[in-house]
């Protein structure tokens, strides 16, 4: 599974801890990790709202497999995420939410807050999260004896999804392509994202409005 990191600008600073440890537990279990950054304070800056966008991004173009990212709270970057086609964001606060998550509704993309309550041990909570997240399959159902129902009402959402939410390459093409270009106009996207994505509408469109 390929797995992408963004974080927020309000805390770049932490990127290379995030990184460091989401990797150490993901190459134990086969996957691999793309950091799209902020990589530091310096970086152009992401909002929680451009993560969201840009979790978007890759999900429906396949570049990426699942998402983590996170801002203060978690909840921005949450809410921004499931404002869009095909991504289904859970808040992840401790390792039992990780594990739920996954089990539960076996989203594909989850938010940490990166601010709040992140103090002394804040990555040994991180590490124990991800391990719960990424070492094994998902969606099994918690607790076993509700699998059926659980997998049921996971399949009846993303249904409602496809109802409720209008395909990413009208959003990509009706949003503010100002917007749109500050999101992905940087070293990292385009390194990782044209080298993964499989979805050519999308890829055609970005590379048109880089190219702008």
């Amino acid at each position: 599974m390929k797995i992408a990191l963004i974080n927020e600008n309000s805390q770049a600073s932490k990127n290379e801890l995030i990184y460091n440890t989401l990797n150490k537990v993901a190459t134990k279990y086969g996957h691999t990790v793309d950091n799209y950054g902020m990589i530091n304070a310096e970086d152009q800056p992401l909002t929680y709202v451009q993560n969201g966008l840009l979790a978007a991004i890759l999900l429906n173009s396949s570049a990426a497999d699942f998402v983590v990212t996170g801002c203060g709270t978690g909840s921005g970057a949450m809410l921004a995420c499931n404002s869009f086609p095909n991504v289904l964001c859970g808040l992840i606060v401790d390792p039992s939410d990780a594990y739920m998550f996954g089990q539960i509704n076996d989203g594909n993309c989850a938010a940490f807050p990166f601010a709040k309550g992140f103090g002394w041990g804040a990555e040994l909570n991180l590490e124990y999260c991800f391990e719960k997240l990424f070492n094994g399959p998902r969606g099994q159902g918690y607790p076993k004896e509700r699998a059926i129902p659980e997998q049921t009402n996971k399949k009846i959402l993303d249904d409602v999804k496809k109802i409720t939410h209008t395909p990413m390459i009208e959003i990509l093409k009706r949003i503010d392509q100002e917007f749109l270009k500050n999101t992905i106009n940087r070293p990292n996207f385009k390194n990782y994202f044209f080298k993964n994505a499989k979805d050519q509408e999308i890829i055609n469109y970005c590379k048109k409005i880089l190219e702008q």
